[in-house]
């Protein structure tokens, strides 16, 4: 069970770090819980698709789950940092963009967990929800956290910030750098 909850952590580092980024658009509490609970939803059902399709899908998916993840990453950066340069108001003030278009990328990865989970014998509806459970709590953290950090920098458009930030992340994520 321990293991089954470090791997439930360590898959929901990727809407952490995310969520971190995202906490430079200084979403309120409520939009924090929601999109948190759309990441975890996510989250819990890539595992379940992976336990039920199993191996085959694994070794597909895995492959190409961060380039995938990068992309939509790199995608919502760009959009970002378009608004931002375009227009004087906030950008994406109430998450919506962040909620449709990153859980699904970031949520593949946990396909291929689910699916080596699956062959390692875990039961299909434990994982899951664990897996939900955990990144609704590492997200709700970043978010908080990157607010935090948003709040001391001054004079500076933070969505412009936050564009740039998931841009660099996305380039990290597609070279590899910062795996764990």
């Amino acid at each position: 069970m321990i293991a089954l909850i470090a791997l439930g952590f360590v898959l929901s580092m990727d809407n952490f770090r995310t969520s971190i980024v995202l906490g430079g658009l200084k979403p309120t509490w409520r939009q924090s819980m929601k999109t948190s609970l759309i990441f975890g939803v996510w989250d819990g059902l890539a595992p379940l698709v992976g336990m039920l399709i199993g191996a085959f899908l694994s070794t597909k998916i895995s492959d190409t789950a961060e380039i995938i993840g990068a992309a939509g990453l790199a995608g919502y950066g760009v959009w970002l940092i378009v608004k931002a340069i375009r227009s004087p108001e906030r950008v994406d003030p109430d998450m919506k963009m962040a909620r449709r278009w990153l859980p699904v990328p970031l949520s593949l990865d946990n396909v291929a967990g689910g699916a080596a989970l699956g062959l390692a014998g875990f039961t299909p509806w434990l994982a899951p929800l664990l897996f939900a459970f955990t990144t609704v709590v590492m997200s709700f953290a970043g978010h908080q956290i990157g607010r935090t950090i948003a709040h001391f920098v001054p004079r500076i458009r933070t969505d412009l910030l936050t564009g740039i930030a998931v841009l660099l992340m996305a380039g990290l994520m597609a070279t590899g750098v910062g795996d764990f």
